[in-house]
């Protein structure tokens, strides 16, 4: 059966197999890092074509001549166990994975967007609006803060608190002027 051999026949070395995946996954992680955190989460359709594009460019870079099915199987296992240790090396490590992951930037800070961190980080205000609106917000006017994570998330934290939170002060009131009331009574 020689399609069912050529399936399973390395036409590279085991160590080529494994040392492609390792040097490619460098390479992404720190061209990631450079691109900025937008590339990791605010993606606008430009993104997801560069991201879409770079998985198909750095096939070739993991696999190299050999499309065998055990050839391809090494090259995803590779990939997984050294992203769990870089995962795990970097989860007791806090300093190193702040320097890959890198720190939030203020997006908006007391009401007023940073125009600055919005250039520095490439995200216009169009952008930063359908993330508010995701969230909630009906409009920037609403947030008092917003920071994007280094993961390329956007926290948002309201200029005044939700309705929830007002019932739920309003409560806390009421229970306070009951509890003065009831020993009140039994002065």
């Amino acid at each position: 059966m020689p399609a069912f051999h050529d399936m399973f026949h390395l036409a590279l070395p085991v160590a080529e197999k494994i040392l492609r995946p390792i040097f490619v996954y460098v390479f992404l992680i720190v061209g990631l890092r450079l691109a900025g955190k937008r590339e990791l989460a605010q993606l606008n359709a430009f993104d997801l074509v560069v991201l879409l594009t770079l998985s198909n460019t750095v096939q070739n870079a993991i696999i190299g001549d050999d499309n065998s099915v055990t050839g391809g199987l090494i090259g995803a296992a590779t990939l997984l166990a050294v992203n769990y240790a870089v995962v795990r090396f970097l989860f007791d490590h806090e300093r190193l994975d702040r320097l890959v992951e890198g720190d939030p930037d203020v997006l908006i800070e007391g009401g007023t967007p940073s125009e600055r961190n919005m250039r520095k980080e490439l995200i216009t205000r169009y952008e930063l609006e359908a993330a508010a609106h995701k969230q909630g917000f009906a409009s920037l006017e609403e947030v008092d803060r917003a920071t994007l994570e280094p993961g390329g998330n956007i926290a948002f934290i309201a200029k005044k608190p939700t309705p929830e939170l007002e019932r739920h002060m309003e409560l806390l009131a009421r229970l306070d002027l009951l509890t003065a009331q009831i020993a009140g009574m039994k002065s």
